[in-house]
Order: structure tokens, then C-alpha cells, then sequence
């Protein structure tokens, strides 16, 4: 089987509880009858306004949604299906990787908040070396640094539109709600000076393969529809 990975591109001012009703109500029977299994439906709704994307595209990522078929080349319904619901729609195929495993519930929204960031490695970073930092050194930082209780990672086999942005990764980390708001609860630090050490140590991390030029990191809620 093989994981697709779409991202729905929408107004910021788009009611997030009109686009996630028409993602789990009307698009998610759908995929389901064009062949797609395991879905999983994330999207910036009301749950997660608190939050602070980090956005470098017009309109900006709203939300995403993942699924498995046997065969990519048999998307075309479920692309169609999804492209109703974006301004823009692009998609990926991806190899999953889950150096933190969590279990969402089944067929409703999973505690927390799932931020999902694009990334790209910085211009002229050999893709072995990207890979490298960000599977080997990075992953043991993100854990150690960060409150995260679930940490999936995508990496890009190859684009699925043809306008899609050159996006090397999408990651999805799951957190406690919390850290929407509170930055020691993000950053897993007791105290400020705590705060700071972890703060650095991320930055100084993700400096070394990231563009951050091409990031696009939105918190979102997640619902597992198997």
C-alpha cells in the first residue's frame, strides 16, 4: 500500500467547523468509496484558534488529509473529491515513519492539538545530509526539547499535482493543548531558564537542514477515521 498526503489551502477567515464538517460529513465517505483506507482528516478549526501558525503561503494550509490506497495511480475520485473542498489542493506521496507512536480514538477528534509542518532543507543541503540531521540528531531533539506524545514523519517520495511546492517533508507532531498557549508546556520546561535551554537547542537544531523561508506550521485538531 501507499500513503497519500494531501493539503487543503483555504481563506484564514473560513469558519474552521464549515471546513472540518465538510471533510469528515461529505469528503471522507467518499475517499472511502474511491479506494482510500487508514484516513485521517486534520484541520485548523475552532479547537485550535489559540494556536499561532507559521505561514509563508496565500491562502495557507488549513488542513490536511491522509490516506492509504494500493495503488496512487487510482486517486483521481478522491483528488476530485478534495479539490472541491481547497483553493488549492496539492498532494504528496510519502514513506511514514513514526519515531513516536500515539493512538488517536476512532472517529472522533484526538486529544490535543496535531501541528503539521512543510519543511524543506536549506538551499544547496545535500538530500543525504538532510535526511541524515533530521532522522538522526533532530528526531532525539524534538523528543527531548518538546512535550510532544505522538511524532510522524513524511518524507516526499515524489508530488501528486502538478503544482505542488517543493516540499522535502511533512511532519506531524501531536501535543498536549496546552501548548497552544503556553510555551514551557511546548518546550517541556520547568522553569524559564529551562525554557530558554530547550528554545536554543531547537533553533539551534533545526538551523542546521531547515528553510525557513519555506516553512508552513499550523496547529490543527485530528480526527482518525480508520
Amino acid at each position: 500500500m501507499e500513503k497519500l498526503v494531501y493539503l487543503i489551502f483555504q481563506e484564514p477567515d473560513l469558519p474552521g467547523s464549515e471546513l472540518r464538517g465538510a471533510l469528515l460529513d461529505k469528503v471522507a465517505p467518499e475517499l472511502r468509496a474511491g479506494g482510500a483506507r487508514y484516513i485521517s482528516v486534520n484541520v485548523q478549526d475552532e479547537e485550535v484558534s489559540a494556536g499561532k501558525p507559521i505561514r509563508n503561503s496565500d491562502p495557507p494550509v488549513r488542513a490536511m488529509v491522509s490516506f492509504w490506497m494500493q495503488n496512487a495511480d487510482d486517486r483521481g475520485a478522491c483528488e476530485e473529491t478534495l479539490a472541491a473542498q481547497a483553493l488549492r489542493l496539492v498532494g504528496y506521496l510519502v514513506v511514514e515513519s513514526r519515531p513516536l507512536e500515539h493512538e488517536p480514538p476512532t472517529g472522533r477528534r484526538a486529544p490535543g492539538m496535531n501541528q503539521v509542518t512543510c519543511i524543506s532543507r536549506k538551499p544547496g543541503q545535500d538530500y543525504d545530509e538532510f535526511i541524515q540531521i533530521w532522522h538522526g540528531d533532530h528526531k532525539t531533539v524534538a523528543i527531548e526539547t518538546q512535550s510532544t506524545v505522538g511524532y510522524v514523519r513524511n518524507v516526499v517520495a515524489r508530488k501528486l499535482t502538478a503544482d505542488a511546492p517543493d516540499w522535502d517533508g511533512i511532519v506531524e507532531e501531536t501535543f498536549p493543548i496546552e501548548a497552544l498557549t503556553d510555551p514551557r508546556v511546548f518546550y517541556d520546561a520547568s522553569s524559564d531558564d529551562a525554557l530558554k535551554a530547550n528554545l536554543d537547542r531547537m533553533i539551534s537544531s533545526c538551523q542546521r537542514f531547515l528553510d525557513f523561508g519555506a516553512l508552513e506550521c499550523t496547529p490543527m485538531s485530528e480526527y482518525y477515521l480508520g
